[in-house]
């Protein structure tokens, strides 16, 4: 089976040695993302609609760098930090993917790695051709 990766230029897959997303046949999954720029700071600071979305859209472009596309999209997963309203992420989930409904885990970690990060979002796509 032929395997595809696909990494954004962050600055954390150089020191932590992974890509933004991999494909595996017709499976594409997406790395843990945050809504960060290339020097690794958070965008839309203490903004959680803004960074699901932020999260969401690099995420989404990573399935579509590896032949895939929103469509696509079977699971997500939401880790969100402590304390932050669930609501925002989900408000922006569902404007995102209103229709397409994938399976979806939303929960707290115990903490995010970039500062500011108040959520990282996962994708799982199946490509169907």
């Amino acid at each position: 089976m032929a395997k595809d990766r696909y990494r954004d230029g962050s600055r954390f897959e150089e020191v932590a040695a992974y890509s933004r997303a991999a494909r595996a046949g017709s499976r594409i999954v997406v790395s843990g993302t945050a809504a960060l720029d290339e020097d690794g700071r958070a965008l839309h600071p203490g903004d959680l609609d803004g960074q699901t979305r932020a999260a969401l859209a690099i995420a989404i472009a990573a399935v579509e760098a590896l032949g895939g596309s929103k469509s696509d999209v079977v699971l997500t997963r939401m880790y969100l930090a402590p304390g932050v309203d669930w609501r925002g992420c989900v408000d922006a989930h569902r404007d995102v993917f209103a229709g397409l409904d994938p399976a979806n885990t939303t929960l707290y970690a115990g903490g995010l790695i970039p500062q500011g990060a108040l959520i990282e979002v996962e994708l799982e796509a199946e490509v169907t051709d």
